[in-house]
């Protein structure tokens, strides 16, 4: 790959952005359709010093706020939910290297995100006791570099990759990130995602046969959760960001097709209405559905906002006070994504329902994105703060 440019600062982060959405609007429903990989897309996207936006300005980076970074994503998602989820887990282990890699380990690593390389994912397991019950085993040799034993699912990005993290246990059952080379011998990652909604991710399993890993290439992730921390609230962030982009995008797709290819129903054309957008019943739903886009979006940059500020000012306060408001937003922005993607036929006709037009993305997307985690969990633990002041968990997903 070609050497990637690198991104100056929010502003200019958030132009590229603007750019690479329209252009991958273009090409997403036939994606999916086809399930066509976007290896081109993400070439670009690589190029353009997106995926670097939040290295450390003192290694070379932007180090953008947290609001820019979910703008970014909502910009994606609303063009191409698909390529939108693939990098956000790039982000989530740049973040794990910001708070507990080493200085050496920033410095090769930051270095290979400004040049261009993705990180892919290889966390989440099948047919364990939960989601946070991992049994992939980091052992250690005797020359003090490990090995890596286990198989995982849900890999999004992992076909994509250049470097793989892998979240694995190791002797003293702690949990460990091993950023792992794509190409490294026992690795095997299988294209066998088979979801109903977001089918260009590729998120299926990797296999891990007595992978060698470097010490030098292992993080301690199980310190990341010792104080007051914000891995949990930035990547569930970018998770509402995705969810409150497909609502925005499908609501978009709504409008321009009511406005150009739906009828009139006949009782709206009997009292006058020539068009489809004419109709006050349907000018009414769509009251409804650009307030639920609003409220997601409003809390979106709320959230975001709010991990900023603990980023300034970190206290067990302040990480409680962001993981709520992004838990908030989240929770608004999945069903805002839902209820929009679903109401487009609704409010567009049977037209709208044929397989060819490839509108039913939207609403597959936002049904499979929204069980990455569930929200009623968030709920409680947003009513519990509220009503007794009871801070959140630190498990990486609030």
């Amino acid at each position: 790959m070609s050497v990637a440019h690198v991104i100056a600062d929010d502003a200019e982060a958030l132009a590229v952005a603007a750019e690479l959405a329209a252009d991958f609007r273009k090409g997403a429903a036939e994606r999916d359709t086809r399930r066509r990989l976007p290896h081109t897309e993400l070439e670009r996207l690589s190029a353009s010093g997106l995926l670097a936006v939040t290295v450390p300005a003192r290694f070379g980076g932007a180090d953008v706020r947290a609001d820019t970074l979910a703008r970014i994503f909502r910009l994606l998602a609303a063009a191409d939910a698909s390529l939108a989820q693939i990098p956000q887990s790039h982000f989530v282990y740049v973040n794990v290297l910001r708070r507990r890699g080493t200085d050496e380990q920033r410095e090769f690593f930051f270095g290979e995100v400004l040049a261009g390389k993705r990180f892919g994912n290889v966390q989440s397991e099948a047919g364990t006791q939960h989601v946070q019950d991992i049994r992939t085993r980091l052992a250690r040799l005797p020359d003090g570099s490990y090995v890596l034993d286990g198989v995982k699912h849900y890999s999004t990005g992992a076909l994509f990759a250049h470097w793989i993290p892998v979240l694995a246990r190791t002797d003293d059952d702690t949990l460990h990130v091993a950023y792992v080379p794509r190409d490294a011998p026992g690795l095997t990652v299988v294209d066998d995602w088979d979801g109903m909604g977001q089918r260009t991710t590729a998120s299926g399993t990797v296999r891990l046969e007595s992978v060698p890993v470097p010490a030098d290439r292992v993080v301690p992730h199980h310190l990341t959760f010792q104080g007051p921390q914000l891995h949990g609230a930035v990547a569930q962030l970018l998770h509402a960001a995705i969810d409150a982009g497909i609502a925005s995008g499908a609501l978009a797709e709504a409008v321009e097709f009511v406005r150009t290819k739906s009828r009139p129903w006949f009782e709206s054309a009997a009292e006058g209405h020539a068009t489809a957008a004419e109709d006050p019943l349907l000018i009414h739903r769509f009251g409804e559905l650009a307030i639920r886009e609003r409220a997601a979006e409003a809390l979106l940059r709320e959230a975001a906002r709010a991990v900023d500020d603990a980023r300034a000012d970190l206290t067990d306060d302040s990480a409680a006070e962001a993981s709520i408001a992004v838990a908030t937003a989240k929770v608004t922005a999945a069903e805002a994504a839902v209820e929009i993607s679903s109401a487009l036929f609704e409010v567009s006709g049977t037209r709208s329902a044929l397989d060819s037009l490839g509108l039913h993305r939207h609403w597959r997307d936002a049904r499979t994105h929204t069980l990455h985690d569930p929200a009623r969990w968030k709920v409680q633990h947003i009513g519990r703060y509220v009503l007794n002041g009871t801070e959140p968990p630190r498990h990486g997903l609030l």
